[in-house]
């Protein structure tokens, strides 16, 4: 493990990159906007299983293997960047599609749930090659390989970024739940809010789609 100087370098680290923008992040923001604070925090737990997924991946050395491979790397990106245009496009639609039964004086049917936000939400953080390059290029600035035990430490590295990520997402599923409720009596303004979650999804789809893999 580091000692305190360098861990406080990768605490006051890992907090900067928690709350900076992801695919994570406007997951659960538009899963709120669409289903409520229980499916967002649903959510943010869901990417922050995904999150250690890579973790544990990383530890075992298995992401090394995948960022090494040009063609698995490829191939998990472009599911990635996949599922993150089809989510996008998909809160798109739902958006629209709900706001023109609020005109209408219709239901609004887009909750999909807790327990489907949470395992969209493991889908999204999961399927992120760019989690698993963070992760591989940022841990190990911290490890002494002298000290032994790496992959105890890289994990708890790494399970504490990933709740640093988790605590941002429900911070922002939270936040995303009140201007919900704020704007209850406008579904105008929470469809366009939930149409800019989408849109976000579908940048950061493409832009995971062009992502070069990490030089070796």
């Amino acid at each position: 493990m580091p000692d305190f100087p360098q861990l406080a370098l990768y605490l006051a680290a890992a907090l900067v990159l928690a709350i900076t923008p992801g695919p994570g992040l406007f997951y659960v923001a538009a899963r709120t906007l669409a289903g409520g604070r229980a499916e967002g925090i649903a959510s943010s737990f869901g990417t922050g299983l995904g999150g250690m997924v890579h973790v544990v991946a990383g530890s075992l050395g298995v992401s090394a293997v995948v960022l090494a491979s040009a063609e698995l790397f490829t191939l998990l990106k472009l599911i990635g960047a996949a599922y993150l245009v089809w989510l996008g496009i998909r809160t798109i639609q739902s958006a629209r599609r709900e706001g023109a039964n609020a005109l209408a004086g219709g239901a609004d049917g887009t909750a999909i749930g807790p327990r489907r936000a949470f395992r969209e939400g493991v889908l999204v953080e999961a399927l992120n090659p760019k989690t698993a390059a963070f992760f591989l290029a940022f841990i190990p600035q911290f490890l002494d390989p002298g000290a032994g035990g790496i992959a105890l430490a890289f994990v708890v590295l790494g399970f504490v970024s990933v709740v640093f990520n988790t605590l941002a997402d429900v911070v922002v599923a939270i936040a995303a739940s009140r201007i919900r409720a704020g704007a209850a009596r406008r579904p105008a303004l929470i469809s366009r809010l939930r149409q800019g979650s989408g849109g976000a999804m579908i940048a950061l789809g493409l832009g995971l789609a062009l992502a070069r893999r990490p030089a070796a």
